[in-house]
Order: structure tokens, then sequence, then C-alpha cells
């Protein structure tokens, strides 16, 4: 296991390795270094390229840790204290440094030389160039502290189930227990609790609202919203775009969902669906558990990955057994899931909060498939070429949950089981692509309209959930609970905009899951050429070489999600 960690693991060459970071002071020689080198060929180009990535990767893997042990446990105010510090006095001044150095770079006129795998990062340097503003630099320290308040909010938020205090997401397992009332009474227990922090959680939105705007403003946009979509390197899809793609979705969607919740409706035998009857197994069988103890998970989860390709087990069960896992849920780690990327260890770090349940499952795939577009693009030089766009990246563990689904018998005992595992993961797939419109569509809105009161807020939000509903759940008595939904969004406070990547990723998936159950073994090969191509061409052309279209237009998100609902159907008549 140790010959996998060491491969990935990128040496020093320019930064000192006994380097120790607590201050701006200790990195400053490296950027005065840089920018006193003097570019006067072609070689000396690409060793300064190589050496700035290098530094780059240093600083990014420090800002990861730091960020990954606070959200373990956000009661250590000294990992808050070491997150914050480094946010608010370090980075602060590695933004106004590197701007210098984006400006060297992009005067050099030898960069038309450099391999042509370098353009994609020269582009992104341009880009991140003309969004420099000084008078953002204090702003963005202070707004990225101020987003962690979102993840110390959630994660005190916990309930009493059974005479046990549960996290939200330990709890959340009991709503798809086969006992209505208990159903219902965590569902209120949940909701009443998210509700205590309601005028909270309003008051920060707000608060980074104006902020974004601000920062907007002074770059020279209009609003935080396009300011955004330039930062995140839109430049293969518009703004114009997403709103078709909510559109797709919204026409698409919900005539194939309401066949399944009436369904659903009528196999469980009840006159209306309430919101506590969503998870709930349709047969009323109790809740699938894939597996009781974390080492249990994970080794469940390597032989799935085995199943498919043994490297793929191989990466997995190494990042476990060194340490590059936390995914137990309990009191004090904040929400969520992800997979963080360490650019010098070139050994990616994957948190989530299992409670047990087919959702951790799901999860475990997905951030198991970053982790290996991780590995997969180590092999390249820059940073940049390795920091992905999103919608690359989800395609990657989007694909990776649907390609697994295939060997779900490493998780059951029967193969009912499997079925019921197959069933649940597509019927969320059809639900989360409705709400990744939803939550995209009011993320646009809240920006156009940045003065917005919580009474327009609300408004604003009902509005676009009814375009995209069934209006076969029973929200009656709950409206309140309805009104602040999108408040469960962690993307919303903490990576503005970064959501609909996932639709558009869903999508592509659907795509490769198609391509694999048709012909594995060359879907593994075009899936693997995309991981290993990492960012360094456009996001149409990563997506050709996975052997898939990059496109959401409504008769294509049609074909998909007709594909879909078609394998569903041949799933129910398992049962």
């Amino acid at each position: 296991m140790n010959t996998v960690l060491e491969q990935a693991k990128q040496k020093r060459t320019f930064v000192s390795p006994s380097l120790n970071i607590d201050s701006w002071q200790q990195i400053a020689p490296y950027f005065d270094q840089l920018q006193q080198i003097q570019l006067v060929d072609i070689a000396t180009t690409q060793k300064w390229m190589l050496q700035r990535s290098e530094l780059e990767a240093v600083l990014e893997e420090e800002l990861a840790w730091r960020y990954i042990r606070m959200n373990c446990n956000t009661q250590d105010e000294t990992l808050a204290h070491s997150f914050q510090q480094f946010v608010s006095e370090i980075q602060p001044e590695v933004q106004k440094a590197s701007n210098n150095l984006d400006k060297k770079i992009l005067t050099c006129p030898f960069i038309g030389e450099l391999p042509k795998e370098y353009a994609i990062a020269l582009r992104d340097i341009q880009n991140r160039e003309s969004l420099f503003c000084e008078a953002n630099v204090p702003i963005i320290a202070e707004l990225q502290q101020q987003e962690q308040e979102y993840g110390v909010i959630n994660s005190k938020m916990t309930v009493m189930v059974a005479g046990e205090e549960k996290t939200l997401q330990q709890a959340a397992v009991y709503l798809k227990s086969t006992d209505r009332e208990l159903r219902k009474t965590v569902f209120e227990a949940i909701s009443e609790r998210r509700l205590q922090d309601a005028d909270i959680l309003h008051e920060l939105l707000t608060q980074l609202i104006q902020k974004r705007h601000t920062i907007a403003v002074n770059a020279g946009y209009k609003n935080y919203r396009d300011y955004k979509l330039q930062e995140l390197g839109r430049f293969d899809y518009t703004k114009e775009d997403c709103f078709n793609f909510h559109a797709s979705i919204a026409e698409c969607v919900p005539p194939i969902v309401a066949q399944i919740q009436l369904q659903r409706r009528t196999s469980l035998g009840y006159k209306v669906l309430k919101p506590w009857d969503t998870e709930v197994d349709a047969g009323n069988k109790p809740a699938l558990v894939p597996f009781i103890s974390v080492d249990e998970f994970i080794k469940k989860s390597v032989a799935c990955f085995n199943s498919i390709k043994s490297t793929y087990g191989t990466y997995l069960e190494t990042m476990y057994t060194q340490g590059y896992m936390d995914l137990d849920s309990r009191i004090g780690k904040a929400p969520g899931g992800f997979n963080y990327p360490l650019y010098e260890s070139n050994m990616p770090f994957i948190y989530m909060n299992a409670a047990g349940t087919i959702r951790d499952v799901e999860t475990i795939m997905h951030e198991g498939g970053h982790a290996l577009h991780s590995f997969f693009s180590a092999h390249l030089p820059l940073v940049e070429s390795k920091s992905l766009p999103s919608e690359v990246a989800e395609l990657a563990s989007m694909s990776m949950e649907l390609i697994s689904m295939e060997h779900w018998y490493t998780f059951f005992d029967n193969s009912e089981d499997v079925t019921r595992a197959k069933i649940s993961q597509l019927e969320g797939i059809l639900s989360i692509l409705s709400w990744i419109a939803v939550v995209d569509e009011f993320q646009h809105r809240l920006y156009e309209n940045p003065t917005h009161t919580v009474e327009q807020r609300t408004e604003l939000w009902l509005g676009i959930m009814s375009k995209h509903e069934t209006h076969m759940i029973d929200w009656s008595g709950w409206e309140h609970v309805r009104e602040v939904s999108w408040q469960k969004q962690l993307h919303i406070y903490e990576v503005p905009f970064y959501y609909i990547e996932y639709g558009i990723a869903q999508l592509g998936a659907i795509a490769m899951w198609k391509q694999y159950k048709e012909n594995p073994q060359q879907t593994l090969l075009n899936y693997e050429a995309m991981l290993q191509t990492g960012y360094t061409c456009t996001i149409p052309e990563i997506y050709a070489k996975a052997g898939i279209q990059f496109n959401f237009s409504k008769d294509y998100v049609n074909e998909l999600l007709q594909y879909v609902y078609s394998q569903l159907q041949d799933l129910y008549r398992l049962q």
C-alpha cells in the first residue's frame, strides 16, 4: 500500500521541505524569488511555472488541512483559529503577491511556446488577473471566515430520538422507518430544530449577500452572479444556458416524478403523501442497512471498487489506512461530505457523516470518484491542471455512483435489497435534478436582487419551487418549514453558484452509466482517459473523451430521463 502513497507524493525542489507556515513572513521570500527570476527563454519560463505551481501546492494543502481539521471538530477553538488565521492574515498577502506573479507571466514573451496543456492554466491565470481588485482582498478574507459560521451553526443542531441525542444526519435515518408516526415525530423534531436557527441563518445570508455584492461592484460588475460566473471560469456556457437548464428540468422531470409518487402513495395505501412519507420504502419495508460500523463500511466500499477494477479498490483502501478519511457522524462535527484534493500529497481526503444508510453508500461512491480523479491526474505538472471545474469533477463522482451501482451486491446479502438500493438511487436522481434547478435559479435571483427582504426572499423561493413541484406532497401545517427549506443547502452559504454543475454532471453520468451497461470495458477506458486529462482542455472536449455529450438541451435531457425511467420500471418489475 505504501508504494501508492510514495508514487503520489510530490517532491519539493523549490520550497524547503522543512517549511513550517505560521505567518506570511515565512513564505514571502518564495514570492519575492519568483518575482525576481528573469524569464529569458522558454526553458526558464517553464521552470518558473513549475516552481510557482509547487509553491501553490504547498499553500493549498496547508489551507486544506486547516479546513479539514476544523470541520472534523468544530468544538476545538484552536482549530477554528488556525483556519481563520490563514484566511485573514496569510491568504490576503498571498492573493496580492500572486496577482503580481500573474502579471509577470502574462507579459512574458515566451508563454506562447509553452506546451499546449498549459493553455487552459494560462487562460485561468488571465481570468484571475482580470478579476483581481485589491479593495476586495480584505472583504474576501472576511467572507471566508463568515461562510464557516454556517457549518458551526449546523454542527450544534441535535435532537432527541428515543431518549438519545442525535445529530440531524443520524436522526434522518428514522425517516426511512416503517412506523409512520415515528417518521412524523422525527420530521417534526428535525424541522423544529432547524427553525430555531432560521432567523440567524436568514441574517447570515443577508450579510453574505451584501459583502458579495460589494465585491462584484468593486470589480466592475453589475451583480455578484455575473462576477461569480466569471470567477468560476464558466467559459463553455452562459447564464442563459443555466436558464435553459432550469426550464428543461421543470418541463421534463415533474411528470415522471408525479408517476413515481402516485405509485408510492398507492403502494403505501395512503390517501395523501406527507413530507415524512418520501423516504420510507414504497413497499413499507424496513430501511436498508448496508453496514453497521465504519470499518464494515470501508471494507464493503473497497470490495465494491475492487469489483469494478482492482486499482480503484487499492486507492480507496490506501486512503483509509493512511488516515485520509473521516467518515462517521458525531456531535461537534460539521455537516455534509466532501473530497478535498491535496495537491502536494496527491492524496485526497474524504470527509462525510455516515449514519448507516443507503445514502452513505451513494456518498462514498461519489467521493471515491472524486478521489480517483486526484490519483489519475496526479501526473499533471501544474496545480491549475489538477484544479478541476466542477462540471468535470462532478462527472467523475456522479458517474462512479451509477457505475458502482452495478456492483452494490458487496453491500447486501440478497438481490432484493440490491434492487431496492438501485431504485432508491434512481428515484433520488430524478428528485435531485429538480432540487438542483430550484437552488441554482434561487441563487441567480438572490444576487439579481441583493436588497431583497426576508419576506421577498421567501416569496421568491416558493415561486421557483412551484414550477418544479408535482403537488403530490401535502405540506398542510408545515408551510413554514417549506419556506426555509433552502437553509439546509450548504452551497448557498459556503460556495455560491457551485450547484448547477451537479445537474450538468448528473446528465453526463446518466450517459456514462448507459454506456457502461452496454460496454463496461470501453467505458472504463473512456472514464480513465477523462480522469487523466485533468483540466488541460475545454469541458466539451473532456466530455468527448468520456464518450458522451456536453449537452443539456430539452431534447437531450428528456432522452436521458426517459432512459432512467425505463430502467426504474424494469427494477419495479423485479420486486
